[in-house]
């Protein structure tokens, strides 16, 4: 392999909580020096959020800032100001998630940083794009419903629901990776940086197209694939929420398997795709419904979805989901067991691949975390430790910005990379 992809790309860390991180953990995860910039004394304030191990960092902080360097810097001090914009000078990239306006009432505005480092690539998350309310804040939950994935999710007779999935946050964060990489990329041909903006509520609407698909499909007639068509309950005007119905088209279910539902993840998705219609009603034991003129073509069997899943569930009852995958995979019948978290962290195909790793931390011992989800078949991809607050501020002052002893003495001595003493309160 030839090293690490991003090997030699320096990224200035102004990322907190989840979209930011995760989008800069990805890129130190391919090699990038990313050198995470913290609040002296305080620190991302995940740090300290959903504590399980007293004295440690929290598991939110460590799975979202592996391969990072962490430097302590009070940007409102003139000399913190001062070791800012020389590692602007030194870096490739700025990523931030501040509130809207934050980096400019910092001093960092674009013209600021760009008359310093006109290479330098400044990419954000917001939570909405130019509009009537790009200067609102946005969370996950609120990101998946200004995305169109909320109304769109659940079952009909049901409020709208969130996904356990971040695809508010960590979807962002992706979004804004690529979008990184591809500036770097266009660097390399015009020798200029340039703004890179991901919107949350962009991001989730990327990942919700096929709902948007489908409003444009409502005008010409209702979504025959739905189960609401089968049952006669008319559409409305906008995409319904369709519980556990597929969205490619071909009908499929969330189904018990043996266990269920006192086990609430004996469960598997069982998808009736039309060209194994025959294999299917070979193994559930209903081969007379492969002739069936009620049954035998997909659009026979659209009004009747209710009824074969149910016949089809009898069948997957006497199974557990991992027998029941076994079977069903024999005659290529698209399905797939419900795997709980536990199952996941379990998983040793898993851990060969490096999809889950564990990482060893030195004050909460041993803990796993996701690791790459991206492979590269020529480059090294390695998981390691998330940083102490301010583990790396020596290094980086001495090494990236080539500061000598006496000019580092002088910046920690200042108070500028430190957090300001408490006063003590009059008797």
């Amino acid at each position: 392999m030839d090293g690490k992809a991003l090997q030699g790309v320096r990224i200035l860390d102004f990322t907190h909580v989840q979209s930011g991180p995760t989008c800069t953990q990805l890129l130190a995860w391919f090699g990038a020096d990313v050198i995470k910039v913290e609040r002296p004394g305080v620190g991302d304030i995940t740090r300290g959020q959903l504590v399980d191990v007293k004295g440690a960092d929290s598991l939110y902080f460590t799975m979202l800032n592996h391969n990072k360097r962490s430097i302590t810097i009070d940007s409102k001090h003139p000399q913190g100001k001062r070791v800012l914009d020389e590692l602007i000078k030194k870096c490739d990239v700025l990523v931030e998630n501040f509130a809207p306006g934050a980096l400019d009432r910092m001093g960092l505005t674009w013209e600021h940083i760009h008359k310093l480092n006109p290479r330098m690539i400044v990419a954000s998350v917001k939570g909405f794009g130019p509009g009537p309310y790009e200067d609102c804040k946005v969370y996950e939950n609120v990101a998946q419903c200004t995305g169109g994935s909320a109304s769109t999710t659940g079952f009909r007779d049901g409020p709208p629901l969130v996904t356990g999935a971040q695809i508010g946050d960590s979807g962002t964060g992706l979004h804004l990776a690529l979008g990184i990489v591809t500036a770097l990329y266009q660097r390399t041909r015009t020798g200029r940086g340039q703004k890179v903006l991901c919107a949350m509520q962009d991001g989730v609407l990327n990942l919700a197209r096929v709902k948007l698909r489908d409003q444009q499909r409502l005008k010409h007639g209702p979504l025959t694939e739905y189960s609401q068509y089968g049952e006669g309950i008319p559409f409305g005007d906008a995409t319904p929420r369709a519980g556990n119905d597929s969205g490619g088209g071909q009908p499929g279910r969330i189904l018990k398997c043996k266990g269920a539902p006192e086990d609430p993840n004996a469960y598997i998705y069982f998808i009736t795709q039309a060209p194994v219609w025959g294999e299917i009603c070979d193994v559930i034991g209903e081969p007379g419904w492969k002739t069936d003129p009620e049954f035998a073509t997909p659009k026979a069997r659209l009004p009747k979805l209710n009824q074969i899943f149910a016949r089809i569930e009898e069948w997957t009852m006497t199974k557990t989901k991992f027998e029941a995958m076994e079977i069903l995979n024999k005659f290529d019948i698209p399905c797939g067991p419900i795997l709980s978290m536990k199952e996941l962290a379990e998983d040793q195909s898993l851990r060969k691949t490096g999809t889950v790793v564990e990482v060893d931390h030195p004050t909460r011992g041993k803990y796993l975390s996701v690791g790459n989800p991206i492979k590269l078949s020529d480059s090294i991809s390695e998981v390691k430790r998330s940083p102490l607050l301010g583990e790396h501020t020596d290094e980086i002052l001495s090494d990236v910005l080539g500061f000598k002893a006496a000019e580092i003495a002088d910046i920690k001595n200042s108070g500028a990379l430190s957090a300001p003493e408490k006063k003590e309160k009059a008797a």
